[in-house]
């Protein structure tokens, strides 16, 4: 898996719907805010936007015109997820030496199901797999990518307080948790912290810590 911070060919986001759950009271606030970070976005790459549908693609579209976004550097796939965390819900990608690619598949639960439903944004991995015709891998291991922070060098931080959450694989060990991450990542040096901030929805997402 290649750090964040190296150069990649596109960001993938999902748009928040107005009767999801993430923003109460507050979602007229959110679109225009998002717009101007697809703007931000599209000066050095194009955007890929999942979508519920057209009745909520037209809106999306106007906001991102008024934020001045060239709608040539953005691309809507109609794949629906209840919310817009694409962080957590959506795929990771992983590339070999060779330079092939491949889309993790991790499982998503909504933190340990604390947000029901989720199934639909629990298969937004395996869409985008099928639609860029990438090789999709299937840990089968629930993990939120904000969970991990990777170095892209074989190093990987990680949280106690997440990964090991009986919410989330209560059926593996430590050791059986780190094996996948090693096989599905690259990675050869994990690096457990403690807990994230008290309260927080994620039980410990590493960038808490």
């Amino acid at each position: 898996m290649p750090a964040e911070w190296e150069p990649h060919a596109a960001t993938w986001l999902t748009w928040p719907r107005p009767d999801g759950i993430s923003f109460p009271g507050r979602y007229d606030g959110v679109p225009p805010v998002l717009a101007r970070l697809v703007r931000l976005i599209a000066e050095g790459e194009p955007v890929h936007i999942n979508i519920w549908d057209a009745d909520l693609e037209r809106p999306a579209k106007r906001s991102l015109e008024a934020a001045g976004v060239p709608l040539a550097k953005v691309q809507f796939h109609p794949f629906r997820a209840y919310e817009p965390w694409c962080r957590d819900h959506g795929p990771q990608f992983v590339v070999r030496e060779t330079g092939a690619r491949a889309i993790v598949n991790w499982g998503y639960n909504a933190w340990g199901g604390k947000y029901p439903p989720f199934d639909l944004d629990d298969a937004i991995p395996g869409q985008v797999a099928a639609a860029l015709g990438l090789p999709l891998l299937e840990p089968k291991m629930i993990l939120e990518s904000g969970s991990i922070d990777v170095n892209g060098t074989g190093a990987l931080l990680t949280t106690e307080a997440c990964l090991l959450h009986p919410n989330r694989n209560p059926h593996l060990t430590r050791g059986a948790i780190e094996r996948r991450l090693r096989n599905h990542l690259g990675v050869e040096r994990i690096t457990w912290l403690g807990d994230g901030i008290e309260g927080d929805d994620t039980d410990g997402h590493v960038d808490d810590i």
